[in-house]
């Protein structure tokens, strides 16, 4: 590896580290981007399956660090430790140009503030949530970091007030959704009538989702049913796994209502579907992106819920929401959770006028198209410039 300078027979090596797939992504573009003006460029870490396809060296397996929840966290405790530790010391003795970690903050924030104290420039792509929680966080990345990167506008103003440097780059869903996403194509692409209203049942990715929010959803399509018995009901799956517990809560609590299940072709149900009973999530964003409307609910476990709002102070949780600064999409949190209020909420989206609704969704995908891949590997290289600038 090579040390900063600006040698230009030298090779630039930038490191990165992923945790999870969206994080596997992200690498993916930034790599693309950054090799438009670094060919020979190296790129080594810990990276998933398309950013080893555009040749990044991974020392460990992406799924090491692909750990959720506290108590999966304390059982791999060891585990990760061991891969920073092996990662801090191979940077170290290796120093890479630059060092970027996408997303995963617990892991790669430490990882960071250990790289920097050695000299080595870092970046941190994807904002924790310092805006909503933990906000002291906020100083331990500014020891930590060179530069933030977001996704979101609200973010960096929230940096620019503890001057912290961050750089918004807009968000990549922005940039891989078109503008008009056409419900007849969707419909077509993916066998379904184009006369009827469809209504996508989107409880979330993670077991713990399903298991606390269908039983409502599937009360709340039942009584829809029973209001107009030509109402269809779809349902994304991420997994064949996601796709059995679907059904087999189905049987459980609605074993009459028909839902066609649809493998990993969430933004095609989107587009096909006239309204979503959508968990929170990032999927929000993208429905936006799609301009479809939707009803948001979440539900935490008790012991999560009970410490999350002594600590959690937002007006809203979804992210049209936060974008909008206003209550754009309906929210119903915890015990809201329920059909007395799911049901006239989605009738609503069903079936009265949403182009006012679909105008607001526009506003929000101009904001967040800004070529993310591009805007970041230029913030990336701008903390490389400075530093050799600084060596010089």
């Amino acid at each position: 590896m090579t040390t900063q300078n600006q040698n230009p027979l030298q090779q630039t090596v930038f490191a990165m580290v992923v945790g999870e797939h969206s994080g596997d992504t992200l690498g993916a573009g930034l790599i693309t981007s950054l090799r438009q003006t670094h060919p020979n460029a190296k790129f080594i870490g810990i990276g998933g399956p398309k950013m080893q396809a555009l040749g990044f060296e991974s020392l460990f397996a992406m799924d090491e660090l692909s750990v959720m929840g506290l108590v999966e966290v304390l059982g791999r405790i060891r585990r990760l430790l061991h891969v920073r530790k092996t990662l801090i010391d191979f940077f170290i003795t290796n120093k890479p140009d630059v060092f970027i970690g996408i997303d995963a903050p617990d892991f790669n924030i430490g990882l960071e503030l250990k790289l920097k104290v050695q000299g080595i420039k870092t970046v941190h792509y994807v904002s924790p949530s310092v805006w909503a929680w933990r906000e002291k966080r906020i100083f331990k990345i500014a020891k930590a970091t060179d530069m933030v990167l977001a996704l979101l506008p609200f973010e960096k103003a929230f940096y620019d007030k503890h001057n912290v440097p961050c750089t918004f780059v807009g968000h990549p869903l922005a940039d891989d959704i078109p503008m008009q996403s056409d419900k007849t194509v969707a419909r077509d692409k993916l066998g379904l009538p184009h006369d009827k209203k469809i209504l996508a049942l989107m409880p979330g990715s993670r077991g713990g989702e399903l298991s606390r929010l269908l039983e409502d959803f599937f009360e709340s399509a039942k009584q829809l049913q029973a209001q107009d018995s030509e109402l269809l009901f779809v349902a994304p799956m991420i997994s064949e796994q996601r796709a059995e517990q679907f059904n087999s809560l189905k049987a459980e609590f609605a074993p009459n209502l028909v839902v066609e299940i649809i493998l990993n072709q969430t933004q095609e149900v989107m587009a096909a579907s006239d309204c979503l009973l959508t968990a929170s999530g990032t999927v929000t964003l993208e429905a936006a992106l799609i301009k479809r409307p939707m009803v948001i609910c979440y539900k935490f476990s008790p012991v999560t819920f009970f410490l999350g709002r002594r600590f959690v102070k937002l007006k809203w949780f979804s992210l049209p929401n936060l974008l909008t600064n206003k209550s754009l999409v309906p929210e119903l949190l915890q015990k809201e959770v329920c059909p007395e209020n799911i049901v006239p909420l989605v009738k609503e989206r069903l079936y009265q006028d949403q182009s006012q609704l679909n105008d607001s969704f526009t506003a929000i995908h101009q904001q967040l198209k800004c070529n993310a891949s591009k805007q970041a590997a230029k913030a990336v290289l701008d903390v490389l410039s400075n530093a050799n600038s600084t060596n010089l």
